[in-house]
């Protein structure tokens, strides 16, 4: 089975939430909650309201998506 495609989009984080999840606001306006990626976690590396992101969005469920470095 080929790994799904991911759709990268970019945003900034409004509020940090509990367990590593933030919820951040997409350049074309949409909300959403995402969390830390793997690597983000395993280095402690820390996101504030207020920081740019780059988010992967799977294009099944795009209610929530995942952090990049």
């Amino acid at each position: 089975m080929a790994k799904e495609e991911l759709i990268e989009m970019h945003g900034s984080v409004t509020e940090v939430l509990p367990d590593g999840r933030y919820r951040v606001t997409l350049d074309n306006g949409h909300n959403l909650i995402a969390y830390s990626g793997g690597k983000m976690r395993k280095h402690h590396i820390r996101i504030i309201a207020g920081d740019n992101v780059s988010l992967e969005m799977s294009q099944i469920g795009r209610a929530s998506c995942r952090e990049r470095v």
